[in-house]
This record gives structure tokens, sequence and C-alpha cells, in this order.
């Protein structure tokens, strides 16, 4: 069979991957792709004699060669359309480990109609939670507690206090706390709740708390209704950790009951930071839409810690928070039909002095998260909390951030200390 045909139209249900190829030594770019088209399809590597027509008409077919670039088109036939875990045993499984490339990257996925159709995507998405704010015209912000690991039950309790006292909405656990001896799942939830109930009858506004249900499927069902019962409307999942299958079952099981499920992406850069092999963020961010996160860190588009190029970033946001996406060189198109958006979440080292050049690369729809930009504050979490509201107020009235200071003492404590 030949896996390249270069006339060939996709079709309307037809799923399309871009992929970056660099063929390993003796081998040229057309091969390299075919074989790819063929090991994620209905081939193998020598001629088999078990081979009908209906793996013929089903094949995936390379049909658009832009080097290092191919776009490849796979049947609807070939797929589970529900099932995500089956997907990407195609499209993301042994095609990566074979040596006649030297490095390939999934760079973008379009998913057909049919498809897109067999899911629900988000339960609340981006507008479903400025709504339970009541927040439409700034960023959502929000703090992770720090430190990561050590806080008892109380302790952590006491700093999302002052956290959402300071003017935060959002405190939210870290990726690697969940139910440790020294704080309990369901301790620190009892704990936190009653502060966070606290903290909106002192300053009128809703306050939300993410706890980190990340666990064994079963566990999470059990963590997402005890957070529920307390009157939390968030529950937060280690996607990449507990993988595709994990998410697209929580998503089925708090089905209705208008519960935001929050999705660090702890782990992805194992497979997404390479340029030349492995999986996009892109790819990853267009599944979560699809399986139904209703937040996903993107990362900073340049600004903080994190490793993300500005370009990058913003085309992740743009294919979450966007109803269609029109393709073009390095991106495929999506019609997203009537799936929600997901809102965007920026965070890793952002401290108040990053809010220009944050809201002015991101814009509005981003719910930015300050962990030790918050809590690291030379007169603490609440004057740390102060201050990122007092920088976003700043950004979103067009005032200078030192002009702002001037008349906000915790802002300008936090300038002096990071700068802008």
């Amino acid at each position: 069979m030949n896996f390249i045909d270069t006339e060939y139209e996709p079709k309307k249900n037809d799923l399309i991957c871009l992929f970056k190829i660099e063929p390993s030594e003796g081998f040229s770019f057309e091969e390299a792709a075919s074989n790819i088209a063929k090991e994620s399809s209905v081939g193998t590597w020598t001629h088999i004699g078990t081979v009908n027509e209906r793996a013929k008409r089903i094949k995936a077919r390379v049909y658009d060669i832009d080097k290092p670039y191919a776009k490849i088109a796979y049947p609807k036939e070939l797929f589970e359309l529900d099932s995500v875990p089956q997907l990407l045993s195609s499209v993301g499984g042994n095609i990566f480990g074979m040596k006649l490339l030297k490095s390939l990257r999934l760079e973008d996925i379009k998913f057909p109609p049919g498809m897109v159709d067999q899911f629900d995507g988000p339960q609340v998405g981006l507008s479903g939670i400025r709504d339970l704010f009541s927040v439409k015209e700034r960023p959502m912000l929000g703090t992770i507690v720090k430190p990561k690991l050590g806080l008892d039950s109380k302790g952590h309790a006491e700093v999302a206090y002052k956290a959402w006292k300071g003017g935060l909405d959002i405190v939210k656990d870290d990726e690697n706390l969940t139910s440790m001896t020294f704080n309990t799942f369901r301790r620190r939830i009892d704990e936190t709740m009653k502060l966070k109930e606290r903290a909106e009858e002192e300053t009128g506004e809703r306050k939300e708390y993410m706890g980190n249900i990340t666990a064994p499927v079963s566990e999470m069902k059990e963590r997402a209704d005890y957070l529920i019962e307390k009157g939390s409307n968030y529950v937060m999942i280690d996607i990449i950790t507990t993988g595709w299958s994990a998410l697209q079952e929580m998503r089925d099981y708090l089905e209705g009951k208008d519960t935001v499920i929050h999705c660090h992406r702890a782990g992805h850069a194992a497979f997404t930071r390479s340029k030349k092999h492995g999986i996009s963020m892109l790819t990853v961010a267009k599944l979560t839409r699809l399986i139904g996160g209703d937040q996903l860190h993107i990362g900073t588009a340049g600004v903080g810690k994190m490793e993300g190029d500005e370009k990058k970033v913003l085309r992740i946001e743009e294919s979450i928070e966007s109803k269609k996406i029109n393709e073009e060189r390095g991106r495929l198109g999506q019609d997203w039909k009537n799936i929600k958006k997901v809102f965007a979440v920026a965070s890793g080292g952002l401290q108040p002095g990053n809010m220009p050049g944050l809201v002015g690369r991101m814009g509005k729809d981003i719910v930015a998260q300050f962990g030790g930009g918050c809590h690291g504050h030379p007169d603490g979490t609440e004057a740390g909390a102060r201050a990122i509201r007092q920088a976003c107020r700043a950004v979103i009235n067009e005032e200078n951030l030192d002009e702002a200071a001037k008349e906000n003492s915790e802002l300008r404590r936090a300038l002096e200390k990071w700068g802008q």
C-alpha cells in the first residue's frame, strides 16, 4: 500500500495530525512520513497477506508535505470516537519509537465533527466561571499555598484565608499536595473551607478553593464528593499523571454538579518541551478542552519562570478560548461547535510587577496565579495579595505601576523587592 497521496482531499470526518519529522540518516523524509502513516493506521514493517479491502480503504494518508512538516489524514473508522486513550495509542503511540526517525513531534491535531459530537467539553467553562464570581472585566486572581509541602491543615487554611482577605479570588493546592500524613485531604478541606466562608463574609466577595483530588479514580470520586459536600465548586486534577481516561471518567462523574475542573499540567514538559520530539502542549490543550477541563495551565507567554515562548502560548490560549481556529503553517484549524471555552491559567514565577506584561500579552481572559510572588512579599501573604490586586487594578485602569505604587504601599513594597 502507498501511504503518500498528495492529491488526496481530506474528508469532513477525517482526523488530521500535523507532524514535525526528522528522518534518521539513510532515510528520506517521504519514507519517514509514509511509515508514520502506516504504523499509526493499518500497516506494519513488512508485507503481510492478511490485508483486506477494508484495510486499504481506511489507511492513513500523507496528503501535504511542507518540510519539516507533514499532514496526515486518518479516516474516522480507525478510531473509537469517544476514546481519547485509543486515539493516542494510534497517533501518539508506536510511531515515536521507530528507528527510521531521528525525532518526531505531534504538533497539532484536528478533531472531526463526528468526534467532537461524542464529547460534552467543559461543563462550566470560561463564561460560567466568570458568572460564578460575578467578575467580568479583569483577570481572575489566585494563589498556590506555599510552601508546597510542610504546612499542617490549619496552617494551610490560615495562609489561604490571608490570600482571600487580601483580595484574591481563588486559592489552590499545589500539584504534589494531596493527602499527606501531616496534612490529610479531608482535614485540610474542613479547615480551609471554614476560613473561605469567613473571608467571604468579611470581604463581601465570592471566594473559591481548589482542592487537589489527584489519586486513583475511585478515590478521586470520593474526594470530589467531599469537596462538593463542603460547599466547593472546584476540583483540581493533575491530568497528565492521572491520565486521559481518568479525566474523561471524572468529567462524566461530575456531570450536573456544576463543578469546575481545574486541570494542572504537571509532568507535561517530559514530552512537550523538546522542539523536535514528543507531543506539543497545543495538542494537550485541545484534548483537555475536548474532554471537558474547565481551566488549564498553559504558561505565561515568556513572563515568569516557566519555559514557553510567547507565540506558542498565545496559540494555545486561542485554541482553548476561541470558538473556531483557522489553519495556518505549523497549526491546524478547529471548529469547536458547541464545546465551551476553557479558562486559560497563567502561573509559574509570577509577581505583581509582571501584571502589565502578562495582561498585555495574554489579555484579560486569564486566571493569573501567584505562588512565591504572593507569599514572598516582604510583609507576608495578605500584603502580597493586596499588591497583586492593586497591580491588576492599575493595569485594567491603564495606569502605570510606579504611579499606582505611590498610593498603594503593598504594591510599592512588592516592586521594591521584585521590580517590573
